[in-house]
C-alpha cells in the first residue's frame, strides 16, 4: 500500500520537530540548573570580650603616716637561772605602738609577756617544769629601712625593764632549790627589727625578730648577776593610722 507523497512528508518534518525540541529542552536543563546558586551562610557575630578594670590594691602605700599599732602572738627562749642547763620556751603576746618623727625616724614603745614552764635543776621536793613568766615593757628608736608599696624593712633598738616572775610555783621553797632566780625587776634591750608585708594602706602584716638582753639576779648564796641574751619572735598584723605628718 502506497502512503501519498504529501503525508510521507508531514510525518518527516513532525519527527524532526519532536527530535529537536527534545535536544532543546535537554540543552537548557543544565543551564536552569546551573543558574541557581546556592544562598550564603552567615557565621555567627562573635560576642566582644568583657573588659576588667585593675584596681591595685598597693596604690596607696606612702609610708607617710603619724601611727601605728601592732599586736602578734610572741615567742621567747629563756633561762630561768644562772647555771640551768634547760631552758624555757615561752609564749605570749606583743603589743607595739611607733610614733614617727620624720619619714624615717620614729619613737616606738613595746609591751610584752611571755609565759610557760621551764626545767629544774633536780631537787629533793619534787618540782619538775614549774611555771615561770617574764613581762617586759621597753621603748626607743627605730629606723624604716629598705621599703616600697610591698614592703618594708624596720630596726629598732629598745632599753627599759622586765619583771622576772620565778617562785610562783616552787610551793614556798626558796628559788636556790631549783636553781632559779630569785622574783626581780630587772634591766632589759630590744635590738631586732620588723619585717613587714603590706596587704593595704593600712593593713600589714608583720615579723618580729629580736634578741633580748636580761640582767636578772639572785640574792642566795654568792649575790651574782648575769647578763642573758635570749632570742624572741613575734608574727602579728600591724594597723596604720590615715592620720598623716
Amino acid at each position: 500500500m502506497r502512503f501519498p507523497v504529501s503525508l510521507t512528508a508531514s510525518l518527516v518534518v513532525a519527527a524532526l520537530s519532536v527530535c529537536s525540541g527534545t535536544r532543546s529542552y535537554a540543552q537548557a536543563a543544565p543551564s536552569q540548573s546551573s543558574s541557581q546558586t546556592p544562598s550564603t551562610v552567615q557565621a555567627p557575630t562573635a560576642k566582644p570580650a568583657p573588659s576588667y578594670i585593675v584596681i591595685d590594691p598597693l596604690a596607696n602605700v606612702h609610708y607617710d603616716n603619724r601611727y601605728d599599732f601592732s599586736v602578734g602572738l610572741a615567742y621567747d627562749h629563756l633561762k630561768a637561772g644562772p647555771n640551768l642547763l634547760q631552758g624555757s620556751n615561752l609564749g605570749g603576746l606583743d603589743l607595739s605602738a611607733s610614733y614617727w618623727l620624720t619619714r624615717r625616724l620614729g619613737i616606738e614603745g613595746s609591751g610584752r609577756s611571755y609565759m610557760g614552764t621551764s626545767g629544774a635543776a633536780p631537787n629533793s621536793v619534787s618540782i619538775n617544769g614549774p611555771f615561770i613568766a617574764q613581762y617586759i615593757f621597753a621603748g626607743g628608736v627605730e629606723w624604716l629601712g629598705p621599703h616600697n608599696k610591698h614592703g618594708a624593712l624596720v630596726a629598732h633598738v629598745l632599753g627599759g625593764g622586765a619583771y622576772g616572775q620565778f617562785e610562783k610555783d616552787l610551793r614556798g621553797s626558796s628559788p636556790s632549790v631549783v636553781g632559779f632566780y630569785n622574783n626581780q625587776i630587772a634591766p632589759a634591750v630590744i635590738m631586732g627589727g620588723h619585717f613587714d608585708l603590706n596587704r593595704s594602706p593600712q593593713w600589714v602584716f608583720r615579723i618580729t625578730p629580736d634578741a633580748i638582753l636580761t640582767d636578772y639576779a639572785i640574792n642566795y648564796g654568792p649575790k651574782t648577776k648575769q647578763i642573758d641574751i635570749n632570742a624572741a619572735i613575734s608574727v602579728g598584723v600591724e594597723y596604720r593610722f590615715k592620720k598623716k605628718r
